[in-house]
C-alpha cells in the first residue's frame, strides 16, 4: 500500500539546501520511498518556513532547488478545511498546557498536523517525515488520539551526526 509522505520543514530545508550531499541520508531515503511507490509532497506551510528563511538569507541557489521540489514532488496547498482543523488543533494543546509555539505565533506544526489530518481522510495512510519529533509526536500525540490512532514509530528511523530522522505514522480511525 502507497503512503502519502508529508515533508515538514526540517526534511524539506535539508533536501533543498544547495549543497544537499551533506544531508544524502535524507535525499537517499526520499529516492527509496518515491521508487517503492510513496508519494511524497511538499505541504505550503513547510515550503512557507523554508522559503522564507532563505529569501531572509539570500539563498537564490536554495530558493530554485526548493521551486524544483515544489513542481518535482507535488505541492499540498492549505485547505480551508486544513485550517479550521488547525484552528482547533491550536486550541486543544494549549488547553491541555502542551503549546508547540507561543500564543501570538501562527504555529506551523499545527498547521501541517492539520493538513495530515485532512487529507487522510482521503487515503489509508499519511505520514509526516520530520526532523522534530517532538515538535509533531509528543504534543500532536494528545491530537492524534482524538481524531485517529498513532500505530507506531517506523524502526528504520535514520540517524546521522546532523538530525534524527524519525516519521510518525497515522492512520484515521
Amino acid at each position: 500500500m502507497s503512503k502519502l509522505i508529508l515533508l515538514d520543514a526540517g526534511p524539506l530545508g535539508m533536501i533543498s539546501h544547495p549543497r544537499a550531499d551533506r544531508n544524502r541520508a535524507i535525499l537517499e531515503w526520499v529516492i527509496l520511498m518515491m521508487q517503492r511507490g510513496h508519494q511524497i509532497k511538499v505541504p505550503e506551510v513547510s515550503d512557507y518556513e523554508v522559503r522564507r528563511e532563505l529569501i531572509r538569507s539570500s539563498r537564490t541557489l536554495g530558493l530554485r532547488r526548493l521551486d524544483v521540489l515544489r513542481k518535482d514532488l507535488g505541492f499540498l496547498p492549505i485547505s480551508s478545511d486544513a485550517m479550521l482543523k488547525a484552528a482547533e488543533l491550536w486550541a486543544m494543546v494549549r488547553k491541555k498546557g502542551r503549546p508547540t509555539a507561543g500564543d501570538s505565533e501562527l504555529d506551523a506544526d499545527a498547521i501541517l498536523a492539520a493538513q495530515a489530518l485532512t487529507v487522510s481522510t482521503e487515503r489509508d495512510e499519511t505520514v509526516i517525515a520530520t526532523s522534530c519529533v517532538k515538535c509533531v509526536g509528543e504534543s500532536f500525540t494528545i491530537i492524534y488520539g482524538a481524531y485517529s490512532r498513532l500505530l507506531k514509530l517506523f524502526q528504520n528511523c535514520f540517524a546521522t551526526s546532523a538530525f534524527h530522522f524519525q516519521i510518525k505514522k497515522m492512520q484515521i480511525n
